[in-house]
Protein backbone atom coordinates (compact mmCIF):
# COMPACT_ATOMS: atom_id res chain seq x y z
CA UNK A 1 0.00 0.00 0.00
CA UNK A 2 3.21 2.42 0.60
CA UNK A 3 4.30 1.49 -2.37
CA UNK A 4 1.05 2.46 -3.98
CA UNK A 5 1.07 5.58 -2.49
CA UNK A 6 4.29 6.91 -3.39
CA UNK A 7 3.82 5.88 -7.19
CA UNK A 8 0.28 8.39 -6.89
CA UNK A 9 2.56 10.81 -5.29
CA UNK A 10 4.93 10.34 -8.03
CA UNK A 11 2.98 10.39 -10.51
CA UNK A 12 1.08 13.31 -9.60
CA UNK A 13 4.31 15.18 -9.12
CA UNK A 14 5.42 14.57 -12.81
CA UNK A 15 2.18 14.98 -14.46
CA UNK A 16 1.08 18.24 -12.29
CA UNK A 17 0.69 20.26 -15.23
CA UNK A 18 -1.61 18.12 -17.11
CA UNK A 19 -3.16 17.23 -13.72
CA UNK A 20 -4.05 21.30 -13.18
CA UNK A 21 -4.89 21.35 -17.10
CA UNK A 22 -7.51 18.68 -16.38
CA UNK A 23 -8.68 20.45 -13.87
CA UNK A 24 -9.29 23.14 -15.22
CA UNK A 25 -11.25 22.44 -18.19
CA UNK A 26 -14.18 20.83 -15.47
CA UNK A 27 -14.04 23.95 -13.64
CA UNK A 28 -14.13 26.74 -15.98
CA UNK A 29 -17.65 25.96 -17.86
CA UNK A 30 -18.70 25.55 -14.49
CA UNK A 31 -18.06 28.89 -13.42
CA UNK A 32 -18.61 30.37 -17.23
CA UNK A 33 -22.63 29.20 -16.21
CA UNK A 34 -22.69 30.79 -12.76
CA UNK A 35 -21.35 33.88 -13.64
CA UNK A 36 -23.13 34.15 -17.04
CA UNK A 37 -26.25 31.78 -16.86
CA UNK A 38 -29.42 32.05 -15.13
CA UNK A 39 -28.51 30.72 -12.27
CA UNK A 40 -31.08 27.79 -12.30
CA UNK A 41 -30.05 24.15 -11.97
CA UNK A 42 -30.78 21.60 -14.43
CA UNK A 43 -31.93 18.13 -13.65
CA UNK A 44 -31.60 14.88 -16.16
CA UNK A 45 -34.87 14.29 -15.35
CA UNK A 46 -36.39 18.23 -15.08
CA UNK A 47 -38.74 19.84 -17.82
CA UNK A 48 -37.21 18.32 -21.33
CA UNK A 49 -36.41 20.67 -24.00
CA UNK A 50 -38.97 21.73 -26.41
CA UNK A 51 -39.07 23.96 -29.06
CA UNK A 52 -42.75 25.29 -28.65
CA UNK A 53 -42.68 28.86 -28.29
CA UNK A 54 -45.31 28.27 -25.02
CA UNK A 55 -43.37 26.36 -23.58
CA UNK A 56 -39.71 28.24 -24.01
CA UNK A 57 -42.01 31.63 -22.91
CA UNK A 58 -42.63 29.79 -19.31
CA UNK A 59 -39.35 28.48 -18.94
CA UNK A 60 -37.87 32.11 -19.27
CA UNK A 61 -40.41 33.33 -16.17
CA UNK A 62 -43.82 33.96 -18.26
CA UNK A 63 -46.51 34.80 -15.59
CA UNK A 64 -49.96 33.57 -16.34
CA UNK A 65 -52.97 34.62 -14.36
CA UNK A 66 -55.73 32.13 -12.88
CA UNK A 67 -58.84 32.56 -14.03
CA UNK A 68 -61.65 33.88 -12.51
CA UNK A 69 -63.60 31.66 -10.17
CA UNK A 70 -66.95 30.26 -10.60
CA UNK A 71 -70.02 30.46 -8.55
CA UNK A 72 -69.96 27.93 -5.67
CA UNK A 73 -73.05 27.04 -6.64
CA UNK A 74 -71.56 25.40 -10.08
CA UNK A 75 -69.35 22.66 -8.19
CA UNK A 76 -72.61 21.45 -5.75
CA UNK A 77 -75.00 20.28 -8.50
CA UNK A 78 -76.70 16.51 -8.36
CA UNK A 79 -74.32 15.41 -11.67
CA UNK A 80 -70.92 16.68 -9.92
CA UNK A 81 -72.04 15.17 -6.54
CA UNK A 82 -72.41 11.56 -8.14
CA UNK A 83 -69.49 11.77 -10.44
CA UNK A 84 -67.08 13.33 -7.70
CA UNK A 85 -68.46 13.03 -4.26
CA UNK A 86 -67.41 16.06 -1.88
CA UNK A 87 -66.25 18.54 -4.82
CA UNK A 88 -68.44 21.19 -3.28
CA UNK A 89 -65.79 21.51 -0.74
CA UNK A 90 -62.87 20.75 -2.45
CA UNK A 91 -59.56 23.58 -2.41
CA UNK A 92 -59.42 26.10 -5.64
CA UNK A 93 -57.50 28.31 -3.89
CA UNK A 94 -54.46 28.50 -6.59
CA UNK A 95 -52.35 30.84 -4.16
CA UNK A 96 -50.88 27.60 -2.48
CA UNK A 97 -50.29 25.53 -5.02
CA UNK A 98 -46.66 24.75 -5.68
CA UNK A 99 -45.55 27.95 -7.79
CA UNK A 100 -43.82 25.33 -10.68
CA UNK A 101 -46.78 23.53 -10.71
CA UNK A 102 -49.38 26.31 -11.00
CA UNK A 103 -47.61 27.84 -13.90
CA UNK A 104 -47.49 24.26 -16.22
CA UNK A 105 -51.00 24.47 -14.99
CA UNK A 106 -52.12 27.43 -16.26
CA UNK A 107 -50.37 27.28 -19.13
CA UNK A 108 -52.52 23.62 -20.01
CA UNK A 109 -55.06 26.11 -19.04
CA UNK A 110 -53.92 28.67 -22.04
CA UNK A 111 -53.29 25.74 -24.60
CA UNK A 112 -56.71 24.51 -24.12
CA UNK A 113 -58.49 27.38 -24.21
CA UNK A 114 -56.35 29.41 -27.24
CA UNK A 115 -55.39 26.54 -28.78
CA UNK A 116 -58.27 23.65 -28.75
CA UNK A 117 -61.34 26.08 -27.38
CA UNK A 118 -62.04 24.54 -24.17
CA UNK A 119 -62.60 26.45 -21.01
CA UNK A 120 -60.95 24.10 -18.14
CA UNK A 121 -62.25 24.39 -14.79
CA UNK A 122 -60.31 24.19 -11.33
CA UNK A 123 -62.40 21.13 -9.29
CA UNK A 124 -59.60 20.87 -6.76
CA UNK A 125 -55.65 21.75 -6.06
CA UNK A 126 -54.54 21.60 -2.34
CA UNK A 127 -55.87 18.63 -0.25
CA UNK A 128 -55.48 18.20 3.31
CA UNK A 129 -54.53 14.88 4.75
CA UNK A 130 -57.78 15.38 6.64
CA UNK A 131 -59.93 15.36 3.33
CA UNK A 132 -57.43 12.70 1.40
CA UNK A 133 -58.51 10.43 4.29
CA UNK A 134 -61.94 11.33 4.22
CA UNK A 135 -62.29 10.78 0.06
CA UNK A 136 -60.11 7.10 0.67
CA UNK A 137 -63.24 6.09 3.03
CA UNK A 138 -65.33 5.93 0.06
CA UNK A 139 -63.65 3.62 -1.58
CA UNK A 140 -61.27 2.85 -4.54
CA UNK A 141 -63.77 5.10 -6.82
CA UNK A 142 -63.39 7.68 -5.62
CA UNK A 143 -59.24 7.45 -4.70
CA UNK A 144 -56.68 4.70 -3.80
CA UNK A 145 -54.24 6.97 -1.92
CA UNK A 146 -54.32 7.85 1.65
CA UNK A 147 -53.64 10.60 3.73
CA UNK A 148 -49.92 12.21 2.69
CA UNK A 149 -50.31 9.38 -0.67
CA UNK A 150 -50.79 11.89 -3.01
CA UNK A 151 -49.65 14.87 -4.42
CA UNK A 152 -52.57 16.73 -3.29
CA UNK A 153 -51.29 17.16 0.10
CA UNK A 154 -48.30 18.82 -1.54
CA UNK A 155 -49.56 21.47 -4.01
CA UNK A 156 -48.31 19.47 -6.80
CA UNK A 157 -51.93 18.36 -8.63
CA UNK A 158 -54.94 19.16 -9.58
CA UNK A 159 -58.53 18.10 -10.92
CA UNK A 160 -59.74 19.77 -13.46
CA UNK A 161 -63.20 19.31 -15.58
CA UNK A 162 -64.64 21.80 -18.40
CA UNK A 163 -66.98 24.20 -18.42
CA UNK A 164 -69.26 24.91 -21.10
CA UNK A 165 -72.82 26.85 -21.07
CA UNK A 166 -72.72 27.32 -17.32
CA UNK A 167 -71.91 23.99 -15.83
CA UNK A 168 -69.14 21.87 -15.47
CA UNK A 169 -68.63 18.92 -18.06
CA UNK A 170 -66.89 15.50 -16.60
CA UNK A 171 -69.23 12.94 -17.99
CA UNK A 172 -67.09 10.40 -19.41
CA UNK A 173 -70.21 9.17 -21.32
CA UNK A 174 -69.55 12.72 -23.44
CA UNK A 175 -68.01 12.32 -26.65
CA UNK A 176 -67.03 16.62 -26.61
CA UNK A 177 -65.47 16.02 -23.02
CA UNK A 178 -63.36 12.64 -23.87
CA UNK A 179 -62.11 14.26 -26.99
CA UNK A 180 -60.86 17.72 -24.52
CA UNK A 181 -59.70 14.69 -21.89
CA UNK A 182 -57.71 13.35 -24.80
CA UNK A 183 -56.43 17.28 -26.28
CA UNK A 184 -55.92 17.86 -22.49
CA UNK A 185 -53.68 14.98 -21.35
CA UNK A 186 -51.77 15.83 -24.16
CA UNK A 187 -51.25 19.41 -23.10
CA UNK A 188 -50.29 18.84 -19.90
CA UNK A 189 -47.68 16.15 -21.00
CA UNK A 190 -46.13 18.48 -22.91
CA UNK A 191 -45.20 20.59 -20.49
CA UNK A 192 -43.60 18.30 -17.96
CA UNK A 193 -47.08 17.01 -15.97
CA UNK A 194 -48.49 13.65 -15.00
CA UNK A 195 -51.97 12.70 -16.73
CA UNK A 196 -54.49 10.56 -14.58
CA UNK A 197 -55.88 9.61 -17.79
CA UNK A 198 -52.57 6.88 -18.63
CA UNK A 199 -53.29 5.11 -15.24
CA UNK A 200 -54.98 1.65 -15.10
CA UNK A 201 -57.68 3.67 -12.42
CA UNK A 202 -58.35 6.20 -14.78
CA UNK A 203 -58.54 9.79 -13.53
CA UNK A 204 -58.62 11.97 -16.83
CA UNK A 205 -59.20 15.71 -15.16
CA UNK A 206 -55.99 14.42 -12.80
CA UNK A 207 -52.54 16.14 -13.39
CA UNK A 208 -49.81 16.24 -11.17
CA UNK A 209 -46.27 17.43 -10.91
CA UNK A 210 -43.21 14.88 -10.26
CA UNK A 211 -41.13 17.86 -8.80
CA UNK A 212 -37.10 17.30 -9.39
CA UNK A 213 -35.93 16.86 -5.60
CA UNK A 214 -39.10 15.99 -4.11
CA UNK A 215 -39.97 12.40 -3.62
CA UNK A 216 -43.64 11.11 -2.38
CA UNK A 217 -43.74 8.50 -0.12
CA UNK A 218 -46.24 6.17 -0.59
CA UNK A 219 -46.26 4.05 3.08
Amino acid sequence: MRDSGSGVRTFAVRHRYLLLSGMGLLIVPVLLSVTFGSGRVLFFDDWAATSDPKIEALLKGEQLVPPQPLPPEVFATAEVEQIRPLTKEGSRDWAVLDVDFRNRLLLVYKIMKEKHGYDLALLEGYRSPERQAKLAALGNTVTMAKANQSYHQYGLAADNAFYRNGKLVISEKDPWAMEGYRLYGEAAESVGLVWGGRWSFRDYGHVEYRKPGFKLSRN
